[in-house]
C-alpha cells in the first residue's frame, strides 16, 4: 500500500537546506558597481541584439527581461537597460566567497551550480525554529562576506528536492519551510512546470497523460509515476513529494572538495603560503574522510602581488594580481601522507623569481571524487599499506574532532597560526574506529 503523507508528531523538523544566489551574475555586476544599483541590468555574453542575456537584475525583470530573451527584445521591453558583458571569471571568484561565507555558519554538501548549494542538517540544526534561524543567519551572512548586493532565497525541506522548491517559491530575498505538516496543501498550490526537472518535454508528456495539475500528479502511485516518467526517476520523484530523503549516490555525494583564503600581510611570503596550503589540505582531507570520498585529482592555485600599473586585472580585494594554477592526477585516496606527497609536486612546479615573491592568496581542490562504495584499490599499492596510512588519518581525525580542529597536525601548518580557521562540512560523522 502506498505510504501516506508524512504528518509532523514530534513538532517540525527539516533536513536540508537549499540556497539560491537571485539574479547571480547581474547582482555581482551591481556589487562591483554601485551606480548600476537599483536600476535595470542585463548581463549578455556580447554586445548584439540577436545573442540572448544570461542573467537580468529584478529592476529588468519587473520589465520583462528574462534568462533568454534576446538583447534586441530586452532593448525593446525596458529602455535604458544597461547591458553588461560576462565576465565569468569574477563569477567564479564570488562563488567561492560565497561558498566560504555559507560555510561559517553551516557545511555545503553539495554545490549544485555557480548560483545554488545544498546543505545537509543534522541534530539541533533539524527542528524548525533553529532551521529558520540557521537559514536567517546565511542569508546575513552572505551579504556581510561578500558583498551587500548579494541576495539570496532559501529553502528548507525533509529532501533536497524540496528544499530546492521551497527556495523556488519566495524570490527575491526569500525564505520558505516546507515542512512536513503543510507539504501536500504547499505541493497542491504549485503547477507540475514549477517542478524541478520538469521542463517543455516533461510538460507535454504529463499532458498526454491527462495530467496537467499537481492534484492528478499527487494522486499517482509509484508504478503509475514510474510510467509517465519512463524509469525509476518516477519512483524517485514519488518518494521525493512525500517527504522521504534517502541516499542516491547518483546525486548525493560531492564532485569537489576545495578551500582557498586571502592571506594576511604577515603570511605573504612562501613559507607563509606553504603553511596556509597545508593548512587548507588538511581541511579538504577531513572534508573527504568525513563524507567517505576518495579524490583522483589535487589543483592548486596561487595568486601573486602584481605591482601597479603592470597588470589590468585586480583581485576583489582591489589588489593587482598575476596568477598561476596547476593540476595533477592522483591514485585514488584520501590520506594526508599521499596528498601532501601530491602538494609538494604541485610546490615545486610553481613559478619562481622576480614577480612571484609575494603570495596573497592560496586554494587547493580536490577533484574527481570517488564514493567509498566505488573505491578500488590501487595497483601500485597494498591493502595493508593503505589500511595504515587510513588509521593515520582517522586518528587524527578522531582526536581533532573530540578536541578541537588543531589538536594534532602536520609541523608544516605551524606557521599558518590562526589564519583559514578550520570549518570541517561534516554530511554525517563516519566510525572513525
Amino acid at each position: 500500500m502506498d505510504k501516506p503523507f508524512q504528518n509532523a508528531t514530534d513538532g517540525p523538523r527539516v533536513a536540508w537546506l537549499f540556497l539560491d544566489l537571485n539574479s547571480y551574475f547581474a547582482s555581482v555586476e551591481q556589487e562591483l558597481r554601485p551606480e548600476l544599483r537599483g536600476r535595470p541590468v542585463a548581463v549578455v555574453p556580447l554586445f548584439a541584439d540577436t545573442t540572448c542575456c544570461i542573467a537580468a537584475s529584478y529592476e529588468a525583470k519587473a520589465f520583462g527581461v528574462r534568462t533568454g530573451t534576446t538583447v534586441g527584445d530586452a532593448k525593446r521591453l525596458c529602455k535604458g537597460i544597461e547591458l553588461i558583458e560576462a565576465r565569468h571569471e569574477v563569477y567564479v571568484e564570488y562563488h567561492h566567497k560565497i561558498v566560504e561565507a555559507v560555510e561559517t555558519c553551516v557545511p555545503v554538501t553539495a554545490v549544485m551550480s555557480i548560483d545554488e548549494m545544498a546543505c545537509r542538517l543534522i541534530g539541533r540544526e533539524q527542528p524548525l525554529l533553529a532551521a529558520l534561524d540557521l537559514a536567517r543567519r546565511v542569508k546575513a551572512t552572505v551579504r556581510e562576506r561578500a558583498g551587500s548586493t548579494l541576495r539570496c532565497s532559501v529553502g528548507l525541506a525533509a529532501n533536497r528536492y524540496l528544499a530546492k522548491i521551497a527556495s523556488d517559491m519566495e524570490k527575491p530575498d526569500g525564505l520558505v519551510a516546507l515542512t512536513p505538516d503543510i507539504l501536500e496543501a504547499a505541493l497542491l498550490g504549485l503547477t507540475p512546470r514549477d517542478l524541478p526537472g520538469v521542463g517543455a518535454r516533461m510538460e507535454k508528456r504529463l499532458h498526454e497523460c491527462g495530467i496537467r495539475t499537481m492534484a492528478q500528479l499527487l494522486k499517482l502511485g509509484r508504478e503509475e509515476m514510474n510510467s509517465v516518467w519512463g524509469g525509476i526517476g518516477g519512483e524517485k520523484l514519488w518518494h521525493w513529494l512525500r517527504g522521504e530523503d534517502f541516499n542516491d549516490p547518483e546525486l548525493e555525494h560531492q564532485k569537489s572538495v576545495s578551500h582557498s583564503h586571502v592571506l594576511g600581510p604577515e603570511l605573504r611570503t612562501v613559507e607563509g603560503a606553504y603553511a596556509v596550503l597545508h593548512k587548507l589540505l588538511h581541511k579538504a582531507a577531513m572534508r573527504l574522510r568525513t563524507a567517505r570520498l576518495w579524490t583522483t585529482h589535487m589543483s592548486l592555485h596561487i595568486r601573486y602581488v602584481a605591482p601597479k600599473g603592470t597588470v589590468a586585472k585586480l583581485h576583489y580585494s582591489g589588489i593587482p594580481q598575476s596568477g598561476w594554477s596547476k593540476g595533477l592526477s592522483l591514485i585514488e585516496c584520501q590520506d594526508n601522507q599521499t596528498l601532501i606527497e601530491g602538494l609538494q609536486k604541485l610546490w615545486a612546479q610553481r613559478p619562481q623569481g622576480a614577480g612571484y615573491e609575494k603570495p596573497f592568496f592560496v586554494g587547493i581542490g580536490l577533484g574527481e571524487l570517488v564514493p567509498d562504495h566505488l573505491h578500488t584499490l590501487s595497483l601500485f599499492s597494498s591493502l595493508e599499506g593503505e589500511m595504515r596510512r587510513a588509521r593515520i588519518s582517522s586518528t587524527m581525525d578522531s582526536l581533532n574532532l573530540k578536541y578541537g580542529t588543531h589538536t594534532v597536525m602536520a609541523a608544516s601548518m605551524l606557521l599558518a597560526g590562526a589564519a583559514a580557521p578550520t570549518r570541517i562540512a561534516f554530511t554525517s560523522i563516519p566510525d572513525l574506529f
